[in-house]
C-alpha cells in the first residue's frame, strides 16, 4: 500500500512515514491533490466559507521573533478599535452577507475579559444566527471559559511549531509550547470548535518538524487546521531569511484533507501574498475558507504580522466581490452561511 493510500485509510503515518512522504512528494503531488479535493467535496461540495475578519488591535505584548506586530518593533503604528468599531464592522459584514465573524488581535491587555466578554456578548445578542471565533491569543481556562459562556464558539490558536527545540529558536523564553499546548486542550474540552495549525518554511524549520506537527494535529483532533508559508517581516531578527513556498503549503493542505476529510481549512491571506493565485491554489489543493477583511481600510496596512501583506486597501465589498469571482473560475462557490464543521 502506498502512503497516500494507507494515510486515506489509517488517517495517521509514522514520524518516518511523514518525512517520507514529504521528501518525494513531487512524484505524489497531483494524487494527493485529487484525493484531497474528492474528500472535500464529499464533505463540503463545491463550498468555500468566508468568514468575515475583523483585526480589532495590533498592540501584543509578547515578542515572537518572527512577527512584524512584535511589543518591541517601536516602528509600528499601533491601533485598537473602540467597540463602536468592532460593531460597526460586523454590521458591514452582516449587510454583505456574512454570518461568521472573526476577531483578532495581538495579545493586547487593554482588552481585559471584562471587556471582551461584553464584546462577544454584544455580538452575540445583535447576530444570534453568527457565528463567533475568537483569535486573542493565551489566555487561561476560565477566561476561555468566560468568552464561551459569553457567546464565542470557535478559537483560532495556532501552535506554530510542535517541536520544543524550533519552538525556542522561534519564541522568547518568557513563552511556552507547553502551556500553549495546554490552552489548546483547555478549549476543547470547554467546548470551542478549535483550530490550530504552523507557518511552512519558518526558520530552522526541518521536515521532522513538519511531520511532528502533522503528528500533533492528528493527537490534538481540531476542528479547524491553519497552515501558510513564513514570510518575513523588515523589522524582525528574520527579515534576510526566505520565505516559505506555496507549492509545500498546497502539498500540506493536501495531507491534512486526507488525513481528517472534514477539517475546515484556510485558504491563507499569505498564500495570496507570496503568490498572486495562492489563495485558489490553497483551495484547489483542499482548502475550503477564506478570510476577508471587515476592519477599517485606514487601520488594515498596521494589522502588518509580515511584508506585502495583500488586501490592505479594499473596501469589504470590492473584496467580496473580487474573491466571489476568483473562487467561482476555479469551480468553486462562496458559501455565506455560518460554514460550520460537519462531524
Amino acid at each position: 500500500m502506498d502512503l497516500l493510500q494507507k494515510l486515506k485509510k489509517e488517517k495517521i503515518l509514522t514520524k518516518e512515514e511523514f518525512i517520507f512522504l514529504l521528501e518525494h512528494r513531487e512524484e505524489v503531488r497531483e494524487e494527493a491533490t485529487k484525493l484531497a479535493r474528492k474528500l472535500g467535496d464529499e464533505w463540503y461540495g463545491k463550498s468555500v466559507y468566508p468568514r468575515g475578519l475583523v483585526e480589532f488591535s495590533n498592540y501584543c505584548k509578547n515578542n515572537c521573533y518572527y512577527c512584524g506586530i512584535r511589543a518591541a518593533n517601536a516602528n509600528v503604528k499601533r491601533y485598537r478599535l473602540t467597540k463602536e468599531e468592532i460593531m460597526s464592522a460586523c454590521e458591514n459584514g452582516y449587510q454583505l452577507g456574512y454570518r461568521s465573524f472573526v476577531f483578532q488581535s495581538g495579545e493586547d491587555p487593554y482588552y481585559n475579559i471584562d471587556r471582551m466578554e461584553d464584546i462577544v456578548a454584544t455580538v452575540r445578542e445583535k447576530y444570534p444566527e453568527c457565528a463567533i471565533t475568537l483569535s486573542i491569543g493565551e489566555l487561561d481556562r476560565e477566561r476561555y471559559q468566560r468568552l464561551f459562556d459569553a457567546g464565542a464558539e470557535r478559537y483560532l490558536l495556532r501552535h506554530e511549531t510542535a517541536n520544543e527545540e524550533h519552538y525556542k529558536k522561534l519564541h522568547p523564553g518568557s513563552m511556552s509550547l507547553t502551556y500553549r499546548k495546554q490552552c489548546l486542550y483547555d478549549l476543547k474540552e470547554i467546548g470551542y470548535w478549535v483550530g490550530t495549525g504552523f507557518m511552512v518554511g519558518a526558520p530552522y524549520q526541518t521536515l521532522e518538524n513538519i511531520a511532528e506537527d502533522l503528528l500533533f494535529i492528528k493527537e490534538l483532533d481540531p476542528h479547524m487546521a491553519g497552515i501558510g508559508p513564513f514570510i518575513p517581516h523588515h523589522d524582525t531578527k528574520f527579515k534576510d531569511e526566505p520565505a516559505g513556498s506555496v507549492e509545500l503549503t498546497t502539498f500540506l493542505i493536501s495531507i491534512l484533507r486526507i488525513m481528517k476529510p472534514n477539517l475546515l481549512i484556510p485558504a491563507t491571506t499569505a498564500l495570496g501574498t507570496i503568490d498572486p493565485k495562492g489563495r485558489e491554489a490553497g483551495i484547489l489543493a483542499g482548502g475550503n475558507v477564506m478570510m476577508p477583511n471587515l476592519s477599517p481600510v485606514v487601520v488594515r496596512k498596521d494589522y502588518e504580522l509580515y511584508d506585502n501583506k495583500i488586501c490592505t486597501g479594499e473596501e469589504a465589498a470590492e473584496c467580496f466581490h473580487c474573491l466571489s469571482r476568483r473562487v467561482e473560475l476555479i469551480g468553486y462557490h462562496l458559501d455565506f452561511c455560518r460554514g460550520d464543521y460537519r462531524e
